[in-house]
C-alpha cells in the first residue's frame, strides 16, 4: 500500500490526544458521509481514507507501529522491506538482530514471510522454543475495533451498511447490518473469518446528528422556528419525527426560545424503552414585507406604547 499521512488525512498533529484525534475525525466523518454527499465518488474515496486512517490512529498497537516505521508501517504485508533501515542485519542462515522482538512488535504475528534473497522469519523463529506458535495464537485471539458513524435516522429505523476497512493490507467492503434502535456507544461484531481474520471485528456506534437536532440519552431535542403572529395568537404546525409527521398546537402568547414536550415520540432503544421529543420554538421574522406588513407591524407597535 501506498504510504499516507494519517495525521495529515484527519488534520490533526503527530502529538494529537486519542480525544483530539476522535474529534477530528467525527468532524470529518460527518462532512464527507456517503448519504450526505450521494452520487459523489471523490467525497466518497475520502471518506474512506477518514476511516482508514482512524482505524490506525485510534488503536494504541497499530499507532505505535505507524509512529515509528512511519512510510514502511504497511510493508509487512508486502515487498521492499528493509529490516536494515531500522538498525537490523540478517543473513539467510540467522540474522545479528533481535528479530524476535522487531517482528512481534512491527507484524504483530509471525507469518511466514520471506525477501527476495532468501531470507525466511520463520528460520529465526525456530530457535525460540515455541514462541512462534504463541505468538501466532496471540493474533488469532485478536479483536479489530473501530468507530461506525451512522445517522439519528439509521440508528431509529435500522440499517444496512457497506464500511470500508484496510485488513491485513488489504482493503475490504464488509457489509454490517444496525439494527434499529441502537444507541451511541454500543458494538456490532462481525466474524471476520471470511476476510483472512481470525477473530472479530467489533464496530462502535457513533450518532450524528443534524444542525436542528440532538439525542440527549433517549430524549430528542428539536429546533422549529415560527412566526411573531404564530407565537402571539397561537397555532397547530406540522413536526416531522422519527416515527412521522405529527400537528403540535403552539399555544397562545409562546415565548421564543421555550420548549414543548412531547410525550412518547423521542428515540427507541433496543430494549423497546422510549424517550420524549422536545421542541425548541424561535421566533424569526419573515422578509422581503410589503409596505401593507410593514404598517401592519408599526400599528402594532403604536398600539403597544399606548398601554
Amino acid at each position: 500500500m501506498e504510504y499516507r499521512d494519517y495525521y495529515e488525512i484527519l488534520g490533526v498533529s503527530k502529538d494529537a490526544s486519542a480525544k483530539e484525534i476522535k474529534s477530528a475525525y467525527k468532524k470529518l466523518a460527518k462532512k464527507y458521509h456517503p448519504d450526505l454527499n450521494k452520487g459523489d465518488e471523490k467525497k466518497e474515496e475520502k471518506f474512506k481514507e477518514i476511516n482508514e486512517a482512524y482505524e490506525v490512529l485510534s488503536d494504541p498497537d497499530k499507532k505505535q507501529k505507524y509512529d515509528t516505521f512511519g512510510s514502511n508501517y504497511d510493508f509487512a504485508n508486502g515487498a521492499n522491506f528493509d529490516p536494515s533501515q531500522f538498525g537490523y542485519t540478517y543473513t539467510s542462515s540467522g540474522g545479528s538482530g533481535d528479530f524476535s522482538d522487531f517482528f512481534e512488535m512491527f507484524f504483530g504475528s509471525s507469518n511466514q514471510q520471506s525477501t527476495g534473497s532468501g531470507f525466511s522469519f520463520s528460520d529465526i523463529f525456530s530457535d525460540l522454543g515455541g514462541s512462534n506458535r504463541k505468538s501466532r495464537r496471540s493474533a488469532q485471539r485478536q479483536s479489530y475495533n473501530t468507530d461506525l458513524s451512522i445517522s439519528l435516522d439509521e440508528a431509529y429505523h435500522g440499517t444496512t451498511r457497506n464500511v470500508s476497512l484496510s485488513l491485513n493490507g488489504k482493503n475490504v467492503e464488509i457489509p454490517v447490518k444496525v439494527p434499529a434502535g441502537i444507541t451511541p456507544g454500543k458494538k456490532i461484531k462481525v466474524k471476520a473469518d471470511k476476510y483472512g481474520i481470525t477473530g472479530d471485528i467489533l464496530f462502535k456506534i457513533d450518532v450524528y446528528t443534524s444542525t436542528t437536532e440532538s439525542l440527549d440519552g433517549l430524549n430528542i431535542i428539536k429546533e422549529e422556528e415560527i412566526y411573531p403572529w404564530q407565537a402571539a395568537l397561537g397555532d397547530k404546525i406540522v413536526v416531522s419525527t422519527l416515527s412521522g409527521k405529527i400537528k403540535v398546537q403552539i399555544p397562545k402568547g409562546f415565548k421564543g426560545g421555550s420548549k414543548l414536550r412531547i410525550p412518547s415520540k423521542g428515540f427507541k432503544n433496543l430494549a423497546g424503552n422510549v424517550g420524549d421529543l422536545y421542541i425548541r420554538f424561535n421566533i424569526v421574522n419573515p422578509t422581503n414585507l410589503t409596505e401593507e406588513q410593514l404598517k401592519i407591524y408599526e400599528d402594532l407597535k403604536n398600539s403597544y406604547r399606548k398601554q
